[in-house]
């Protein structure tokens, strides 16, 4: 019986305990161009895809190809999970607890889960930082031994708040590592961080180099992505606003 959201793999795919990346359109999409950076650079074949009609009735065309905006891709031991399209707020939930439980049933070792942190003075800052959230004590002890930055105080909202949490009730690792960036603009520099980051947890060995030459074609290019983003953005906010924890109103 199909659910509400349905992962489409492709035949003959074998996972060994990967690890997975999560890249899905978020503020400065930060995780979105650190995601198809990384499947472009290692070369990593599509092994299925995601479909639901909470999703926008849109399909892309690659290399004359018609292909859903929601792939999965990797092998045994990596798996990237990446969208050209904004996530709508009815579907943060369904979208999270069927990755979760998808996770849950390839025994993923570990969930990374990348997006920003919007920050105002983002034109003053060379190198962005990155700042980790883990979702267990386990997973905070790693960060603490890979000298990650710890998040100290804030919170997070939206499809990354959600996947640690659905994560921790299926007793997965899960960590989500957020960059410095601007707020309401498409931040190359950001995901060149995170991708230089995500090197403490899997040797991929990327050159960011190409990505921060590219800096501006990528901006342009992704301008309609983080517009509908941030269109999502503002909805899920109006709703999540009566849910912010009392200390940050």
């Amino acid at each position: 019986m199909k659910g509400i959201v349905n992962i489409v793999e492709e035949e003959g795919v074998e996972h060994k305990n990967p690890i997975v990346i999560e890249g899905l359109p978020d503020v400065g999409l930060v995780g979105t161009i650190a995601a198809s950076y990384i499947v472009e650079k290692m070369k990593y074949n599509e092994i299925g895809y995601i479909e639901s009609d909470l999703f926008p009735p849109v399909m892309v065309i690659h290399g004359g190809k018609l292909k859903s905006p929601f792939c999965l891709y990797g092998n045994e031991e990596v798996i990237v999970v990446s969208s050209e399209i904004a996530i709508p707020p009815n579907a943060v939930y369904p979208l999270t607890r069927t990755l979760a439980d998808w996770f849950n049933n390839i025994n993923a070792a570990l969930v990374i889960s990348i997006t920003g942190l919007p920050v105002k003075n983002r034109m003053d800052i060379e190198k962005p930082e990155v700042f980790a959230v883990g979702n267990n004590e386990e997973v905070v002890k790693e960060l603490k031994a890979k000298q990650v930055e710890l998040l100290q105080e804030g919170f997070i909202a939206g499809t990354y708040a959600v996947m640690l949490r659905e994560c921790y009730k299926r007793e997965l690792n899960a960590i989500s590592l957020l960059a410095q960036c601007f707020p309401v603009y498409p931040d190359p520099g950001a995901a060149a961080s995170v991708i230089g980051s995500l090197d403490k947890f899997l040797q991929l060995g990327i050159d960011v180099g190409e990505l921060m030459e590219k800096e501006e074609e990528i901006k342009l290019k992704a301008r309609d992505l983080m517009r509908q983003t941030a269109l999502s953005a503002s909805e899920m906010q109006k709703s999540a606003e009566q849910d912010m924890p009392f200390m940050y109103r």
